[in-house]
C-alpha cells in the first residue's frame, strides 16, 4: 500500500486544511467490497444524486446523516424473527455504511426510496455573501477647496 506524506503542503499553505484532509482520507479510505453498488449524477448545475442500489432495505433500515462535509448512508435490516431456509441467497440483505465527502456549501435535500433504489437528492446553496459582487467604480478626481464667501454683517 502507497502512503503519501502531506506534512510539507501543511508547512507552505495557510487555510488549506480541508483539501490536505480530503486528499489524506482518499489515500486512507479503503477499497471496501463494493456494497452496496451506487451511482453519482449531475442533475443541474447545482443539484446532483446519489443512487444506491439497496434491494431488500425499507425506508426504516436506512438512516442517512450529513455531519459537515460527510454524507453517510448506512442501512440495517431488523432481524428476523424466524430465520429462512435459503437454496440459494443472491440479494445481499447485509448491513453497509457508505461515506461520501461533500464539498462547501452542499446540503441534502431528501432521500426518497423506490423500486430498490435509494435517491439522495444534493443541492449546492451558496451564501450570499460568498457569491461573487459587482463593484462600482465611482470618479475619484481630487477636489478643490472653494472659498467660501462670508456676508458682512
Amino acid at each position: 500500500m502507497r502512503t503519501f506524506d502531506f506534512t510539507p503542503l501543511f508547512r507552505s499553505t495557510v487555510g488549506f486544511d480541508r483539501v490536505t484532509q480530503l486528499l489524506d482520507a482518499v489515500t486512507r479510505e479503503e477499497t471496501g467490497n463494493g456494497y452496496p453498488p451506487y451511482n453519482i449524477e449531475k442533475t443541474a448545475d447545482d443539484a446532483y444524486r446519489v443512487v444506491m442500489a439497496v434491494a431488500g432495505f425499507g425506508e426504516n433500515d436506512i438512516t442517512i446523516t450529513q455531519h459537515e462535509n460527510t454524507l453517510i448512508v448506512a442501512g440495517r435490516q431488523a432481524e428476523q424473527n424466524e430465520p429462512a431456509q435459503y437454496l440459494h441467497r443472491g440479494i445481499a440483505g447485509r448491513a453497509f455504511e457508505r461515506r461520501f465527502e461533500l464539498a462547501d456549501f452542499i446540503r441534502v435535500e431528501g432521500a426518497k426510496l423506490a423500486n430498490g433504489l435509494l435517491a439522495v437528492e444534493l443541492k449546492r446553496e451558496v451564501p450570499e455573501e460568498k457569491k461573487p459582487r459587482s463593484i462600482k467604480v465611482v470618479n475619484a478626481q481630487p477636489q478643490t477647496a472653494q472659498p467660501q464667501l462670508q456676508a458682512a454683517e
